[in-house]
């Protein structure tokens, strides 16, 4: 917990009109408090560092600016908000952040009268804004509304839907572009090099000086061609940078302005809030800013783990331990495709968090970044499809909710060879409802066409990414962030054939019993297993274990034949129950007239949102550990 003795200016904010009193040299200091909290934070508990340390005079600005008792402030996604929370009066409960019952790591509506709007995904900060600012209009009332969005998340369709209509409406808000040419990783796309011609870079600016030196040695009417230039620089200033994209939308555009400047950017908070129509202030900023191994690392630091504050370097851990699953999927994704030249990856701005970069490294040819552009993977993966090639869409389960549409309609509609591997699925731990990938399941398994499995280890997903890609027709394969059990992996080509292919719609029985079955699914296999094992040596209960595998095709002779055998059933999924893989199991047995006599629980996510803590803070308190499961099977043999 950051001692509040060496943050004497930053433990007076109480709210937004304490930072509006200061002057500018309180306001760099204050800058450095804030700087000093968030890192030490961010090295205890983890967090979104770099872009929370990027946009601290960016911050402080809009609060100098702005009357956010009245005034609205929306930030787009939410990883750049700590300076906002630290400012809004939860300084003292700031070493609570993203740990369980604690602070949020972004900003939600039921947190606090600051947060404007709750967010975790990209690009939905326009839309929100000019909502608020239509009902501010209709309402008769005069508050202004500002949404601050990064240059990572102007890559997005939504983004340009809300510019677009905002434009049109033409109704008084202001969008702060804040632009550090990053959202996690690199920025990709033609959008991402325009936004990125700059006044401050030295052609505009050799250009500039040059052109006035020979306006000015015109004889008689030089110097006043000059300063009629200078009078109309924002010609020049479009010509060189996205004003010219941002004023055919109809907003005033502003900028480039120094993202660090606090004075400057006051300056220009001041002019815009008095336009009566849409304006953009294109803001440059550093992400990591103020702490060098950030600013030298951005990507990593990002969304970066417990680190030392004085070097930057993550505490050193005991042996090597197990391959995420993540990096097993990366690893295998790159031997199926030096084997196969067909196979082409796809990721939307997540090539560390998907673990394609390796398939960036090995196969550039066959690798696609498409930024925050999820909608347009899927379809752009479809086109791909249609020619023969055999795209593989890397996403994470929250995100590939954005692309539902196109999932049903360019892929699953035409039977295309698409294969979706969905990373992160189930609870993710401290970034909380936003992201947890608990509802892929229950929007997936009804689609027609659709393959779709989870695998129980390493091992399997191994296994399944090769039945995947050798499966006609659309595939999805989920699978949990983080560590699996540990099962070894096969490492070279031959040792990944010798596996062999999965029967489609087959499960396997891993522990025969008597009194009851645990049915399965991915990540709950093993609780399920070490369940069975302490209620044999506990209770004396004989309780069989089966990994299902697969949610579509069901195997569904292997649990008819498990339901003609036992009486009592409990299925097992880190997904949501409504619609999810205990349901197709119910399903299955009232089809086939098995729920009469018969006793069937279902342990998984209840129909609410889950907050924020470690993941095994949360499967414990959602009843989906291996405690949970065993109450579960007791509560289903009535004891």
């Amino acid at each position: 917990m950051t001692d509040l003795s060496l943050t004497s200016l930053l433990s007076r904010v109480a709210g937004p009109a304490d930072v509006a009193r200061m002057g500018l040299d309180d306001l760099a200091l204050l800058a450095v408090d804030l700087r000093r909290v968030i890192i030490d934070q961010c090295s205890e508990g983890g967090g979104h560092l770099a872009p929370s340390l990027g946009v601290v005079e960016l911050t402080l600005a809009l609060f100098k600016a702005f009357d956010f008792e009245r005034d609205k402030l929306i930030w787009d996604v939410g990883h750049q908000a700590y300076a906002h929370k630290l400012l809004t009066g939860r300084m003292e409960r700031f070493h609570t952040l993203r740990r369980l019952d604690g602070v949020s790591g972004f900003p939600r509506l039921c947190e606090s009268p600051y947060d404007h709007f709750g967010v975790g995904h990209s690009s939905t900060s326009i839309s929100a804004a000019l909502g608020m600012a239509m009902a501010r209009d209709l309402s008769g009332q005069d508050h202004r509304v500002v949404s601050v969005i990064g240059d990572g998340s102007m890559t997005a369709g939504l983004a340009y839907e809300g510019l677009n209509q905002a434009g049109d409406m033409g109704r008084k808000m202001v969008v702060v572009l804040n632009d550090n040419e990053m959202s996690i990783s690199k920025n990709v796309g033609a959008l991402s090099r325009f936004l990125s011609r700059r006044l401050s870079r030295p052609a505009p600016q050799r250009f500039k000086r040059e052109f006035e030196s020979w306006l000015t040695s015109i004889p008689r009417i030089g110097k006043d061609l000059a300063m009629y230039a200078r009078r109309s620089e924002d010609s020049l200033k479009s010509f060189f940078t996205p004003g010219m994209l941002f004023e055919a939308f109809r907003f005033t555009y502003v900028g480039p302005i120094d993202g660090h400047d606090t004075a400057s950017l006051i300056d220009v908070f001041e002019q815009t809030k008095g336009m009566d129509r849409p304006a953009l202030v294109h803001v440059l900023t550093k992400k990591g800013m103020g702490y060098k191994p950030a600013e030298t690392n951005p990507t990593y630091f990002h969304g970066v783990g417990s680190f030392e504050p004085e070097t930057g370097l993550a505490p050193a851990k005991l042996g090597c331990g197990p391959k995420s699953y993540t990096e097993v999927f990366g690893e295998t994704l790159c031997r199926l495709a030096d084997e196969d030249d067909k196979i082409v990856a796809i990721t939307a701005a997540m090539p560390e968090g998907t673990g394609t970069d390796c398939f960036l490294k090995r196969h550039p040819e066959r690798f696609v970044d498409v930024g925050i552009c999820e909608p347009h993977a899927v379809t752009f993966a479809a086109g791909l499809a249609t020619q023969g090639y055999k795209p593989a869409v890397c996403i994470y389960s929250t995100f590939l909710q954005r692309s539902y549409d196109q999932i049903v309609h360019d892929v699953c509609l035409q039977n295309l060879n698409v294969t979706f591997f969905l990373d992160r699925a189930g609870l993710v731990g401290e970034d909380g409802a936003t992201h947890h990938g608990v509802f892929d399941i229950a929007y997936l398994r009804h689609v027609p066409n659709l393959t779709f499995m989870a695998p129980k280890d390493e091992a399997e997903l191994v296994q399944m990414a090769a039945t995947a890609l050798a499966t006609p027709g659309p595939v999805a394969v989920r699978f949990p962030r983080g560590v699996g059990p540990g099962a070894e992996v096969p490492e070279t080509p031959a040792a990944l054939a010798a596996l062999g292919l999965l029967p489609l719609g087959q499960g396997e029985l891993l522990r025969d019993g008597a009194d009851a079955v645990i049915i399965a699914l991915g990540s709950r296999v093993y609780p399920a297993l070490e369940c069975a094992q302490e209620l044999q040596a506990e209770r004396g209960l004989s309780v069989a274990v089966f990994n299902a595998r697969f949610v579509k095709p069901l195997p569904e002779a292997q649990l008819l034949e498990l339901a003609r055998r036992f009486g009592c059933l409990v299925t097992a999924e880190e997904g949501c129950l409504a619609g999810g893989f205990g349901s197709a199991v119910l399903e299955l047995l009232a089809d086939h007239g098995l729920l009469s006599g018969h006793t069937v629980k279902r342990v998984g996510i209840p129909d609410a949102f889950i907050e924020h803590g470690t993941s095994k803070q949360l499967r414990a308190k959602v009843g989906i550990d291996k405690a949970g499961i065993k109450a579960m099977v007791l509560a289903a043999v009535g004891r």
